[in-house]
């Protein structure tokens, strides 16, 4: 697939609904707003822009708290009026420290309980296990070893 110059459709404000995953992973991190200066900062620096729209300012993810998105591809819908944002975030999205800002649940289909909730909580768990560990230098490894001490 190649790279097509696209017209973005901005609304009536100027700003583009911008969807922000994980590149890696496929999780929705986060929803914002992008205008046009946004997006070529983020085209050229290669690191997440928005518009605030309450700062009514451009906006770097990451230059206060450290948690940059690194930005791979950038996607536009059929419309071209809401952009996807596939990046390799560093650090959580959300300004709670919540991966992802869609961290609350309203509402499951009764078919979504039971061993798929598992599998994914389990999967999420391990994700910020693997994190953690990378984080300090360390590795599964590390962590077998311990339990083998423990066991003794």
């Amino acid at each position: 697939m190649t790279d097509e110059e696209i017209q973005v459709r901005f609304d009536d404000r100027g700003l583009v609904t911008t969807v922000v995953q994980d590149a890696t992973t496929g999780e929705v991190l986060m929803v914002a707003w992008a205008n046009q200066e946004a997006l070529d900062r983020t085209r050229q620096v290669g690191q997440a822009h928005f518009w605030s729209r309450s700062r009514q300012e451009l906006w770097h993810k990451g230059a206060t708290s450290g948690n940059f998105l690194n930005v791979r591809e950038m996607w536009a819908d059929c419309d071209a009026d809401t952009l996807l944002l596939r990046v390799d975030p560093i650090g959580p999205a959300c300004h709670t420290g919540e991966q992802s800002c869609f961290y609350r649940r309203m509402w499951a289909a009764p078919d979504q309980e039971g061993n798929e909730q598992i599998v994914s909580q389990a999967a999420d768990l391990y994700r910020r296990l693997l994190e953690l560990l990378a984080a300090g230098g360390l590795t599964l490894a590390d962590v077998e070893a311990e339990l083998a001490r423990k066991r003794e």
